[in-house]
């Protein structure tokens, strides 16, 4: 199977940086933990974008297996635009206003 062309939003690549900034803070295995996720769940999104479920406003949701973060992304025919990455238990829906 191909995968598609992943863009990542700017405010997006700062909160994976920020997660990732809190999670060494605490121990630098867990930051590792939180990365190699990360990376799998952009693969995994690349390769076969229609395997989550549909959310809001034309997205789709990844939720990740070990830590409390999901991604929000959403489809084109050429690509893939991954919107947040957005912590479980904070403000939802704050990321609304990327999605023209």
């Amino acid at each position: 199977m191909s995968s598609r062309h992943v863009d990542i939003h700017p405010e997006a690549i700062a909160e994976a940086q920020a997660a990732r900034r809190w999670y060494m803070d605490r121990s630098a295995s867990a930051a590792e933990a939180y990365l190699a996720e990360l990376d799998l769940a952009v693969e995994a999104i690349a390769v076969n974008p229609e395997m989550w479920p549909r959310y809001v406003h034309g997205t789709r949701r990844y939720v990740f297996h070990r830590f409390p973060f999901y991604l929000v992304y959403r489809e084109t025919a050429s690509r893939i635009e991954i919107i947040a990455v957005a912590h479980g238990r904070r403000k939802p829906g704050y990321w609304r206003g990327r999605v023209a």
